[in-house]
C-alpha cells in the first residue's frame, strides 16, 4: 500500500451485530486505520473476534462513546458520515480530508440526526440501495486510498499501467526565514 499523509479512523453508530462490527474493524485495520470507534453500541468484543481475525482492537486504539456529543477526536480531524441522505456529497466527487474519522450507521437504520449534525461532511456511495455496513466501509476506505495515494495513471486501454510510477523526488531545502549574513569587516591595510 502506498504511503499517505495524514490518518483516519473508522467507526459505527448503533451497530448491533458483532460479526458486522468485526468485519468493519478488520477492514479498517487492513486499510491502515489509526483507530476504530463505536457510538451508542452494544458491542460484544468476544463476538467481534469471530469476524475480526486480525484482532484489530489489539493492534490499534478502539474508542467507545455513548452519544455523538461525547465523541472526542484529535484536533483537526474531520468527522465524515456515510449515509444515503439528500444533502450527501457523492463519494466519487468528495475530496477526503487529510485527517478524518468515518462513521457508518446501523444495519437496519440510518445515522441519527444528532450524528449527522455532528459531522463535518456527509457522503454517500452512488448505489441504488443500502449494502452491508462492512461493504460500505470497505468502499469508502478504498476510495480514500485511491484518491489520496500515489499510484501510476490508469492506462487508456484495459489492463495495468505501461510504466511504473517514477520515485518521488524531493526538492531543494526550503528556508522559511531569510537571515542576512553579516559581512566580515575587512582589515585595514598597514
Amino acid at each position: 500500500m502506498a504511503q499517505q499523509r495524514g490518518y483516519f479512523g473508522l467507526g459505527v453508530e448503533g451497530l448491533s451485530k458483532p460479526m458486522n462490527a468485526g468485519s468493519l474493524m478488520r477492514t479498517a485495520h487492513s486499510f491502515g486505520a489509526s483507530f476504530t470507534f463505536a457510538v451508542s453500541p452494544y458491542v460484544d468484543m468476544r463476538g467481534i473476534r469471530h469476524a475480526d481475525t486480525s484482532r484489530t482492537a489489539d493492534q490499534v486504539p478502539y474508542y467507545q462513546w455513548d452519544t455523538p456529543g461525547d465523541i472526542v477526536l484529535p484536533k483537526g480531524c474531520a468527522l465524515v458520515g456515510v449515509e444515503l441522505v439528500e444533502q450527501s456529497i457523492m463519494l466519487p466527487s468528495f475530496r477526503h480530508p487529510e485527517r478524518a474519522a468515518y462513521v457508518l450507521g446501523p444495519e437496519r437504520g440510518s445515522l441519527s440526526q444528532a450524528m449527522i449534525d455532528r459531522c463535518d461532511f456527509v457522503v454517500r456511495i452512488p448505489i441504488a440501495f443500502c449494502v452491508n455496513v462492512g461493504i460500505a466501509g470497505a468502499i469508502v476506505l478504498y476510495d480514500r486510498m485511491i484518491s489520496r495515494g500515489r499510484y501510476a495513471e490508469r492506462p487508456v486501454k484495459a489492463g495495468g499501467p505501461d510504466m511504473e510510477l517514477p520515485p518521488h523526488v524531493h526538492g531543494a531545502q526550503v528556508f522559511r526565514t531569510k537571515r542576512v549574513a553579516k559581512k566580515p569587516i575587512a582589515a585595514k591595510p598597514q
